[in-house]
């Protein structure tokens, strides 16, 4: 084909039918703006103004005016004041911070992030299989060429637009034989539409689940067999029954105990591990303890023979010379080698067992604190103690159970309280109070046994100097405490910061329960006041008693008369009370410190007292109102301090411990223990009444008039 000819052609493929298009497009958007014109004049035509029955009618004015409406991000639906328990404060409060979303539209998706560990994988799956498939023929390139072809058509069709009309039927010639070629050629291939680009950088993913088919198993077995049978059980058979378990384990731990221990031993020469029985020593020792125990008591009597024989039969002749006076004549001395560098700071007496005594060894120096002993001894064994036990902390006080005589309570310096159980072989104590349960703050200078309470359980009180007086009861085997009383000391106020005045308690050192009125009880303080307490009352006094101007050591009911009370201080007086009345009822001045004081159990009127100077101070009301009927030196060493005193509760013998942790026991010569001359032909009367009618009579003479009436 000539190059005019070709010309031609493309003029006639670009430039009629282009103008056709152009002019057909025209004429095609006029018709729909007229078709479209007419409709929207026949809708409106058609509209009319509907308005609602309820609907206001206002004024131009009010239609222009403008009204603020303030849009917050608060539900208007949520509920209002809606009130929950708190838990925390124990009490109901308002909820304030509600939810104010409301969720209108969610839906879960399955996209996934392309940086998240499954969109890497993904990506990584996906180029792998692009890589594997099979090359097609580039498409770009046929596009590209189409585009330039496009751009070369449509250049001549230009020319051919601006040559004029005269060149008509060239190019309508031209147009028809384009179009016969473009009908021949095939149609040019589709560009592949290209994906939008994902703007929040994610993927999608894909997942399906396994199912598991449904199974169903079934299983017959045969009926259990069943049988029926009655029986009777009463107490007996269960208490029988209980018996019968209670053997069977105790025949179990000896049979346990009786199995030889077999211990591994290296020979040195050939280095082999050698097993061998150990032959039990324990049982042969059982066995002969008993046996040992009575030869060892045995062999002291002959010791002391002497002594024993002074304590059962001797009465010394020479009081019938005295006059009024009598004597202490000394016995036995107790002392442990592992005590002589503690003071013996308690003394009591078995209930049960006469001549078995518990004795507390610690220090009453703040700078010399350290360990302590608890140890039980008995009078046919003066050489060594029956029972010892060894504390971290210093023993202050101890109480044996009345009714439970192997049961003994036990203070210490550090606050806590113990029970200890004489029938247990245990060197620790059974029970003892810890910071959880209660303990007391500061040293625990006595502590009292009380009657078991309403469900049988075993209880004790203890005082100490943080103020407390504390109640323990031992509930399933473990100490459980209740705070009695508190002692507040009156007047004394600290100055606490942004000048808040706070409140002194008092401190404790002593305490004593009446006798036969339960609730009631005495308190000595540091401070040298006596309380007088009622457990039923914890946050005020029934009474207070200006007793001392120093700590009260020791504060004790009268065996006998149930309105009188001693009590002694470091002031060095000894003071008799009855506590009906604020004044004392007799006063002795010892000239030193007294550490101890106490009733006699045969005598309402008798009483001893021991001094730091080392002294015994015996007293009879009945025969000497003004002095002592006894005063001798207990202690012979120097430096050396009496701490405390205690009457036997049978025999006329009395305890006297001091610093240097030993033990003396003295006997009361007979002008000390006086009793009443029988007349010819009168039977002397004895019993608690006698008693409490001699001391009476001696309070008589003393109480003003008009005093009884005092409460």
């Amino acid at each position: 084909m000539p190059a005019k000819a070709a010309d031609k052609r493309r003029q006639g493929q670009g430039g009629p039918s282009g103008g056709k298009a152009g002019k057909a497009g025209k004429a095609g958007y006029k018709k729909r703006d007229e078709d479209g014109s007419e409709t929207g004049e026949d809708g409106l035509t058609a509209r009319t103004v509907v308005r609602s029955p309820d609907q206001l009618k206002l004024t131009e004015a009010e239609l222009k005016a403008e009204v603020t409406r303030t849009l917050t991000a608060n539900n208007p639906h949520i509920p209002r004041d809606i009130v929950r328990f708190s838990f925390k404060e124990r009490a109901y409060k308002l909820v304030d911070d509600m939810d104010q979303t409301a969720i209108h539209f969610t839906l879960n998706g399955y996209l996934i992030h392309k940086d998240s560990d499954e969109g890497r994988r993904q990506s990584i799956r996906s180029s792998i299989e692009a890589e594997e498939a099979p090359v097609e023929p580039p498409v770009e390139a046929s596009a590209e060429e189409t585009e330039e072809a496009e751009t070369k058509d449509e250049e001549p069709t230009e020319e051919a637009e601006a040559a004029g009309e005269g060149e008509g039927e060239e190019v309508a010639e031209a147009a028809e034989e384009a179009e016969a070629a473009e009908a021949e050629e095939p149609p040019p291939p589709k560009q592949p539409e290209k994906k939008l680009a994902n703007q929040f950088n994610f993927i999608e993913r894909g997942s399906t689940t396994y199912h598991h088919p449904l199974r169903e198993k079934g299983l017959q077995t045969d009926p259990a067999p069943f049988e029926t049978f009655s029986e009777n059980v009463n107490q007996w058979c269960i208490y029988d029954a209980y018996m019968e378990e209670l053997e069977r384990m105790e025949k179990a731990k000896e049979k346990e105990k009786a199995k030889p221990v077999a211990v591994k031993k290296e020979d040195t020469q050939t280095g082999r591990k050698l097993s061998y029985v150990e032959p039990p020593h324990s049982d042969s020792l059982s066995k002969v303890a008993k046996a040992a125990k009575i030869a060892e008591r045995m062999v002291n009597l002959n010791t002391f023979d002497d002594i024993a024989q002074d304590f059962k039969y001797f009465e010394d002749a020479s009081d019938e010379f005295r006059g009024q006076e009598g004597t202490l004549l000394p016995l036995w001395k107790f002392q442990y080698e592992k005590t002589k560098k503690l003071a013996v700071t308690a003394i009591s007496w078995n209930p049960k067992y006469k001549d078995l005594f518990a004795v507390g060894y610690g220090s009453y120096d703040f700078m010399k604190q350290g360990h302590g002993m608890l140890l039980v001894y008995t009078l046919k064994n003066p050489s060594f103690p029956e029972y010892s036990f060894s504390s971290e902390s210093g023993i202050m006080c101890l109480d044996f159970h009345s009714d439970h005589p192997h049961l003994l309570a036990v203070g210490f310096y550090d606050g806590n309280v113990a029970i200890y159980n004489l029938k247990k072989a245990s060197s620790q104590p059974s029970y003892k109070s810890s910071a959880k349960s209660g303990k007391h703050t500061e040293p625990v200078w006595q502590v009292k046994w009380q009657k078991d309470d309403m469900d049988n359980n075993s209880n004790f009180f203890s005082v100490s100097s943080d103020g407390r007086i504390v109640s323990w009861t031992l509930v399933k085997n473990e100490l459980v405490h209740m705070d009695v009383i508190k002692l507040s000391a009156d007047g004394t106020t600290m100055q606490g910061p942004e000048g808040l005045q706070l409140q002194m308690l008092g401190s404790g050192t002593s305490f004593d329960f009446h006798k036969k009125i339960d609730y009631l009880f005495l308190v000595g303080t540091e401070e040298g006041k006596i309380y007088k307490c009622s457990k039923s009352y914890s946050s005020q006094f029934l009474d207070v008693f200006e007793a001392h101007h120093m700590a009260v050591d020791s504060v004790s009911w009268n065996p006998f008369h149930l309105k009188v009370f001693i009590s002694c201080s470091s002031d060095w007086t000894v003071k008799i009370w009855d506590h009906t009345i604020k004044t004392p009822m007799f006063v002795y001045d010892l000239s030193t410190a007294v550490g101890d004081v106490a009733w006699s159990p045969y005598s309402s009127t008798v009483f001893a007292a021991v001094t730091i100077d080392g002294q015994a101070h015996v007293f009879d009301l009945n025969i000497n109102k003004l002095e002592p009927l006894c005063t001798q030196l207990v202690v012979t060493r120097k430096k050396n301090k009496t701490t405390h005193i205690q009457f036997n509760p049978v025999y006329p013998i009395i305890l006297v411990g001091d610093e240097r942790g030993l033990i003396t026991c003295l006997k009361l010569s007979p002008n000390l223990r006086k009793k009443p001359k029988q007349k010819k032909g009168q039977e002397v009367k004895k019993g608690p009444e006698v008693e409490i009618a001699k001391l009476e009579k001696l309070l008589s003479l003393v109480r003003e008039p008009g005093s009884k009436e005092e409460k």
